[in-house]
């Protein structure tokens, strides 16, 4: 694949280019945040963001195939795998063959699996409220309605 060719439409000189006010950075430092704030509310259960995503997934829509699980997740398949061997490997979550489809595996929560989740989520609460503090109501709302629209 060939990289994408540099546009400068509006001939701006390099001298202007400063990476604290660049987008990359900017997403880079909120994630960082976010990741800290996460880790401080859910670091005693040693509980990864994407492995949070996967059980408050599969509480919400019950059981699913490995690969719908990542794209509701927006985890590629290596990661999705990864994640769900070691949540599997936790005893949080079972596979079973699909019936329909002997090709597919099937993940669904296990009970120890859905009382963590189910402990774990108002921490997600706290977690989106605490990364989101230094912003106004207003501004929160705009702010996470612009990166649904960026995602």
């Amino acid at each position: 694949m060939k990289p994408l060719k540099p546009r400068n439409k509006d001939n701006r000189p390099i001298d202007d280019y400063h990476v604290e006010a660049q987008i990359g950075h900017l997403l880079r430092r909120a994630h960082q945040r976010a990741s800290a704030i996460f880790q401080s509310y859910m670091g005693h259960e040693q509980i990864t963001p994407t492995q949070f995503a996967t059980l408050t997934k599969l509480r919400d829509e019950g059981e699913l195939s490995q690969n719908h699980l990542g794209r509701l997740t927006a985890m590629d398949p290596a990661t999705i795998q990864g994640v769900t061997r070691r949540l599997i490997d936790r005893g949080l979550v079972q596979i079973r063959p699909d019936l329909t489809d002997r090709r597919r595996m099937l993940l669904s929560l296990t009970e120890a699996g859905l009382s963590l989740t189910e402990d774990l989520i108002p921490y997600g609460f706290n977690i989106t409220d605490d990364t989101l503090a230094p912003l106004s109501q207003e501004e929160q709302e705009q702010f996470l309605e612009l990166l649904r629209k960026i995602s």
